[in-house]
C-alpha cells in the first residue's frame, strides 16, 4: 500500500498547522489551520486549498487553536462533508471558537471594504462566515483520550494529553500494511510545558516509525519557574505601571491563557502584592471560553483557584461594543485583557489605538508574536505603527512576559521526543520558524536522540512517501503556494508601513516649509526615476501580478 504525507501549514512558520496522510484507501486530514503573521502569509488564508476537500475522508483535529482549526469552515465551504475527530473539549471550545472567528472576519472585512471604497479599490470578501463556521460544527464528533478510533478505512488512531489547551492532544496513528506491522506515526499538536496552571504534563505512548514534532521554542531554554516565582514577577511589573497610573493593557488569547492570566492578577490583589484595580476581560470569545472552562473546572488543575477568581468584585467582563468603548473612560491603573494574543484582530486593537501613544501606559505581551505581526513589531521596539489605516505613535511601555507560554520550550521538547524512543525512521519538525528548527535539529542530533540524516524540517506543500524502506521526499505533486524564503519574516507590507511612516516623522520634524519641500520633491525624484519614465505613478497604482480581487495581499486590514 502507498502511503504519503502530505506538509500543507505549519512548515517553518507557527501557524497554519495542515497535514494529509494519503493511501491508496483512503485521505485523512490533521488540522486545518489558519495562516498568521505577515500579509504575505495570511494571503494564504485566501487561496484555494493545495487539495481537493471534497476527496479528504475525515478529519483528526489536535486542539481549538485558530492556527489548528481555524480554516474548518472553509474547507466545509469548499466541499468537504465528512467526519471532524476531536477531544470532548475541543469540539466544546470550536463550538465558540469558530463561529467567533467568522464573525470577526465578518466585521473587519467590512471595515476594510469602507475604506477601500473611499480609495477606489475593490471589494473583499471573507474568507468565510458565521453562518459558514455554524454549518462546519455539524460534522464534530467528540471522543475520549486513549480510545481507538478507525475514521478512514486502513487507519486507526487514539489521541493523548499534549498538556497544551483544554482538550489539546497529540494524535498516534497506525496504517494497514499487507504482510507487515503498521505503519506508526505521531502527530505531537502542541505541546504544553512543565507545571502548566490548568493542564497535565503532556503524554503519549512510545515505539513509532515517525514523528512530527512541533518546534515553536526550539533551541530556546526558556526557564522553569515556580508558581510562586511566576506571580512575583508579575507582581514587581504591574506594581511598575501602577506607579505610571495607566491602563495596563495585556493581549492575550481568549481561551486558557486569559484564564491563566486572570487567577495570577485576582491572586496578587488578594495578597496585596499589587493595588486592587479593575481587571476587564474585553473580548466576548474570552467569556464563552471561560463558561466553558468554568465546566470544566473540576477535570483542571487548579480549576477551583478559576472559579474564585470569577468570583472577584474587581472582574469586569463586557460583551457589547458600548462596553468596550465605555472602558476608554477609566483613567489611572486599570487592566484590560483582550484579544487577539498577536494584536492581528478583535478589540486589543482598539485598546491599542486608543493607547499607545500614551507615556503612562503600558503593553505586557504574554505570548508568542509571530513574525510580521503588530505585536511582534511593537516586541520588536516599532516607534510607530498602523492600527485600523492610522499612524500611532509608540510612547507606552513595552514589557514582555514568557512565564504563559503554552509551548514547551527546547530542552523539554528534546524531553518529550526522548521519551517517545525508539523512533525507527524520521522525525520531522514543524510548527516552528526557521531559525528555532535550525537550532532545534542541532540538539536533537547533539543529545543522541536521532542522527542528524534522520531529522527533517520540511517547506510549504512538501509530500513525502513514506511507503518503503526509507521515506522519500517526492517531485511536487503542486505548486508551493508561496516561496519558504517568504515565510515568517516581515514582508514588503511591513517595509512599506514603516517606510511611509518614517516618512511622515521626516516632514514632520522638518524646520521649516522649505526645509519640507526638499525632502518631498527628493521623495518625488526617487519615484519618478523608479518608474523608469520622468512622471510619478498614478495613484492607486496595481502591481502586477497583485491578487487584489480577494484581499488576499491585505489579509482583514490596512495595519
Amino acid at each position: 500500500m502507498t502511503v504519503k504525507l502530505h506538509f500543507h501549514g505549519a512548515t517553518r512558520v507557527v501557524t497554519g498547522s495542515c497535514y494529509v496522510i494519503e493511501t491508496d484507501q483512503a485521505r485523512l486530514i490533521i488540522d486545518c489551520g489558519m495562516f498568521q503573521g505577515s500579509k504575505t502569509e495570511k494571503e494564504l488564508n485566501y487561496r484555494a486549498f493545495p487539495f481537493d476537500p471534497r476527496k479528504i475522508d475525515a478529519m483528526l483535529l489536535t486542539h481549538a487553536h485558530i492556527d489548528h482549526a481555524g480554516l474548518i469552515p472553509k474547507l466545509v465551504k469548499a466541499g468537504f462533508a465528512k467526519k471532524i475527530y476531536a477531544t470532548h473539549a475541543t469540539c466544546d471550545l470550536c463550538a465558540v471558537m469558530l463561529p467567533d472567528s467568522g464573525f470577526i472576519q465578518e466585521t473587519e472585512v467590512r471595515l476594510l471594504n469602507d475604506r477601500n471604497r473611499k480609495r477606489g479599490l475593490p471589494e473583499v470578501e471573507p474568507i468565510y462566515t458565521l453562518e459558514d463556521a455554524h454549518r462546519a460544527l455539524e460534522f464534530f464528533e467528540g471522543i475520549a483520550y486513549k480510545m481507538w478510533i478507525t475514521p478512514v478505512p486502513g487507519i486507526r488512531a487514539r489521541y493523548w494529553n499534549a498538556g497544551h489547551l483544554l482538550g489539546s492532544a497529540s494524535i498516534e496513528v497506525e496504517v494497514e500494511r499487507a504482510g507487515q506491522k503498521p505503519l506508526r506515526i505521531l502527530f505531537s499538536g502542541d505541546i504544553g510545558p512543565d507545571a502548566k496552571l490548568f493542564e497535565p504534563d503532556p503524554e503519549a505512548p512510545t515505539d513509532f516509525d515517525y514523528v512530527v514534532c512541533e518546534s515553536t521554542y526550539g533551541g530556546k531554554d526558556r526557564f522553569e519557574r515556580s508558581e510562586e516565582k511566576r506571580r512575583e514577577l508579575l507582581g514587581t511589573e504591574l506594581r511598575a505601571a501602577a506607579s505610571r497610573q495607566g491602563a495596563v493593557l495585556i493581549p492575550s488569547f481568549a481561551v486558557e491563557r486569559t484564564q491563566e492570566v486572570l487567577v495570577d492578577l485576582i491572586a496578587l490583589m488578594d495578597k496585596g502584592v499589587i493595588p486592587n484595580a479593575p481587571v476587564f476581560i474585553d473580548s466576548p470569545l474570552a467569556l464563552k471560553a471561560t463558561n466553558i472552562f468554568s465546566q470544566h473546572a473540576k477535570s483542571l488543575r487548579n480549576g477551583d483557584a478559576l472559579l474564585r477568581a470569577l468570583e472577584s468584585p474587581y472582574v469586569k467582563t463586557t460583551e457589547s461594543v458600548e462596553e468596550s468603548k465605555a472602558i476608554n473612560r477609566f483613567s489611572g491603573f486599570h487592566i484590560i485583557v483582550a484579544a487577539s494574543g498577536m494584536c492581528e484582530a478583535g478589540r486589543i486593537r482598539h485598546h491599542l489605538k486608543n493607547n499607545l501613544f500614551k507615556p503612562n501606559a503600558t503593553v505586557l505581551l504574554v505570548g508568542f508574536q509571530a513574525a510580521g505581526t503588530l505585536g511582534r513589531l511593537l516586541e520588536d521596539g516599532a516607534q510607530a505603527v498602523k492600527i485600523h489605516g492610522e499612524e500611532v505613535k509608540v510612547r507606552a511601555t513595552i514589557r514582555r512576559f514568557e512565564d504563559y507560554s503554552g509551548h514547551a520550550d527546547g530542552p523539554e521538547l528534546l524531553q518529550w521526543l526522548r521519551e517517545r524512543l525508539p523512533i525507527a525512521k524520521m522525525v520531522f519538525l514543524t510548527h516552528g520558524e526557521e531559525s528555532a528548527q535550525i537550532a532545534m535539529e542541532g540538539e536533537v542530533a547533539q543529545n543522541n536522540i536521532m542522527p542528524a540524516d534522520r531529522i527533517a524540517r520540511p517547506s510549504l506543500d512538501d509530500v513525502y512517501d513514506l511507503t518503503g524502506a526509507e521515506p522519500v521526499l517526492s517531485a511536487a505533486e503542486v505548486r508551493p503556494r508561496i516561496s519558504p524564503d517568504k515565510l515568517a519574516r516581515r514582508d514588503w507590507h511591513n517595509d512599506l508601513t514603516e517606510l511611509m511612516l518614517g516618512i511622515n516623522d521626516m516632514v514632520g520634524k522638518a524646520a521649516d516649509e522649505k526645509a519640507r519641500a526638499v525632502i518631498i520633491r527628493r521623495l518625488k525624484r526617487a519615484l519618478e526615476e523608479e518608474n523608469g519614465n520622468g512622471q510619478m505613478p498614478p495613484p492607486n497604482g496595481r502591481h502586477k501580478g497583485r491578487d487584489e480581487g480577494k484581499g488576499g495581499a491585505r489579509g482583514f486590514d490596512e495595519g
